[in-house]
């Protein structure tokens, strides 16, 4: 840290943004203090969640696949990016302390040895914001023979480089463009330093993937860091990150998966490995021969940014090795035997969505201020309230047991009990109707491309058959998150009669429907076309606005007997809960934030 006598000024240089920070304060990024005498950190030692992950969950593919591995998460980060994935453990729950799990450098290892982890995984959010207690325990787990990783912007300066890059074993970059205004956006100032660390840590031996948000707007720029990174070594596997709109972003950025798709093929041109994530039932999640075409390794979607290895019975795929052309896929090691599962809400990012579903709860029943949130967070985290939450928002009365139990928890009882009996009036005039529905149509819930079948477990299915519906999708056995990729074949013996796509990770109908034909899916919803998506995101799952994403279904599977007006209520409810108008225009992919529009009044 350099220190400017006179002022009492310090510079932070753990990353680029080289924060000068007055005596008493903290830099950008609030992780840190100039206590007058040294730049502290304000939370050492303090994680937010720790628990066993299969490192493609990270997302990290060509190193240790199926690799058990400890992840460890604090608060904070010292970029701000908009529509960020992890805003609720970057910006929201930094209010917070009582959430966290104080344990030393030693603890953290014994945790993953008592959980069998082959090593150790920063992620969700940047170690940056928690430098000195990640280089704390990977010294500490290096010297324990573990392996260490982490997921970054690294943003790091030349000199938190040389401190972290003697402990990593690999890491995955997020590149957030390569235009000023990308970085800019998010509070830095340029890409070279990103660039130039890319570069430093491939030369020092560290495994490295690349990570790049696919926006609308900078496919050009992505295909431009593609050959930056072919500089460095075309080996270096990119991961293309189909753009999910969330909390303040424009829902006009999110290109289809139809689109990412068709530049995918372009950077294949530039580097051998190319993935695409954020895009359910795509083929190119899979390891293909740069040589020859040959798949080498299968992958499946696995939630946002993540990803699962399958394995042929023959165990094929165990091998390296392309079985056509003899070509050798760079990967640190096999893949190994045995498979990981992750609990409910655990590895990766489902994490973040479930503190986005209490908070989508909250925002619902009048919560202005973060503070409130937090408090809800807190209460569910310290007493193990996950696995609890995974079950009780599957099924839509347990689904009103927890609004209720929110609003008794922060004094807004009344708000609750509101909510509820909006929604239940719906309900009630859908089961008023439903003695008159003659046949249960056959459905099938899709999430992005046809052949990515969602778990029939799902909310989404229970939605299914409320409003008088067959799910199919509770014919299938599954062991994937949230679904898993069935055949052509498959979906053909189950010819569903009507087919619903995700309000999340979602697919315009037209390509919807192009695909089936493509692919030779000829069930009797595509010979009748109809294949329905939602009129909005968030109307099917996440959010208490699923009850318009019900009667919507209801609406589309029996249109002679239902007749609710979606638009009207969207406007009534929107304005009854959330205090503003309805503009579909404005709502993005968040769970929680009703518009790309909306903003904490008390923060």
């Amino acid at each position: 840290m350099d220190t400017n006598k006179e002022t009492g000024k310090m510079k932070c240089t753990i990353c680029e943004r080289g924060c000068t920070i007055p005596e008493g304060n903290t830099g950008a990024c609030g992780r840190y203090k100039n206590n007058g005498e040294k730049i502290i950190e304000l939370f050492p030692d303090k994680y937010l969640t720790i628990c066993p992950i299969s490192i493609e969950t990270m997302p990290v593919l060509h190193f240790h696949p199926r690799g058990k591995f400890l992840q460890i998460s604090t608060t904070g980060c010292n970029l701000n990016c908009q529509g960020c994935f992890s805003t609720v453990i970057a910006r929201e729950m930094v209010h917070t302390s009582k959430a966290l799990r104080e344990l030393s450098p030693q603890q953290v290892l014994d945790e993953a040895v008592k959980n069998d982890c082959i090593g150790i995984a920063f992620l969700l959010n940047d170690p940056l914001a928690s430098f000195p207690t990640f280089l704390k325990v990977a010294a500490t787990a290096k010297k324990s023979g573990l392996l260490v990783g982490c997921s970054s912007n690294a943003y790091f300066t030349e000199t938190s480089l040389a401190e972290i890059s003697r402990f990593l074993d690999f890491i995955n970059v997020g590149v957030k463009g390569l235009s000023p205004r990308a970085y800019q956006n998010c509070g830095g100032s340029t890409v070279e330093p990103v660039l130039r660390n890319i570069k430093q840590l491939h030369e020092n031996g560290v495994h490295v993937e690349v990570s790049c948000i696919l926006q609308n707007n900078n496919m050009e720029e992505v295909l431009e860091l593609a050959g930056r990174i072919a500089n460095i070594s075309p080996e270096i596997p990119l991961q293309l990150m189909r753009y999910i709109p969330l909390e303040g972003a424009d829902p006009a950025l999110e290109p289809s998966i139809r689109e990412a798709e068709s530049l995918y093929h372009r950077l294949r041109k530039y580097l051998n490995y190319v993935y695409l994530f954020n895009s359910p039932g795509t083929d190119y999640l899979h390891t293909f021969c740069p040589n020859c075409g040959e798949v080498i390794f299968k992958r499946d979607f696995y939630g946002p940014m993540g990803a699962k290895l399958l394995f042929s019975e023959s165990g094929s795929t165990r091998k390296n090795v392309c079985p056509q052309c003899g070509w050798t896929i760079p990967i640190k090691a096999l893949p190994a035997e045995i498979k990981y599962q992750e609990e409910d809400f655990q590895g990766g990012y489902p994490f973040t969505r479930a503190l986005e579903m209490v908070e989508a709860i909250l925002i619902t029943i009048g919560v202005t201020d973060i503070k409130k949130v937090v408090q809800v967070w807190e209460d569910m985290l310290s007493h193990n309230g996950l696995p609890q939450l995974h079950r009780g928002i599957q099924n839509i009365d347990s689904y009103f047991e927890i609004i209720n139990y929110f609003g008794r928890l922060i004094q807004m009882e009344d708000q609750a009990a509101e909510l509820v009996a909006y929604m239940q009036e719906k309900i009630s005039l859908i089961n008023t109707s439903l003695p008159h529905v003659q046949k249960r149509p056959r459905v099938y819930y899709a999430m992005g491309k046809p052949p990515f079948c969602l778990m029939g477990k799902r909310f989404e299915n229970q939605l299914v058959e409320a409003a008088g519906g067959f799910s199919i999708n509770k014919e299938i056995e599954y062991s994937g998150r949230p679904g898993m990729k069935i055949s052509v074949e498959q979906l053909n013996d189950l010819n569903p009669e009507v087919i619903f796509i995700s309000a999340f990770l979602s697919s315009y109908v037209e390509d919807f429907y192009a695909e089936c034909c493509k692919t030779g899916i000829n069930v009797a919803a595509v010979k009748n076309k109809r294949i329905y998506t939602h009129p909005a995101p968030g109307w099917d799952f996440g959010s208490p606005r699923w009850i318009l994403g019900l009667m919507h279904i209801a609406n589309m599977l029996h249109p002679g007997i239902y007749h609710f007006d979606v638009w009207t209520e969207a406007k009534r409810f929107y304005k009854q809960f959330y205090g503003v108008d309805f503009s579909p225009a404005e709502v993005n992919r968040s769970f929680s934030k009703p518009s790309n529009k909306w903003k904490w009044r008390n923060n």
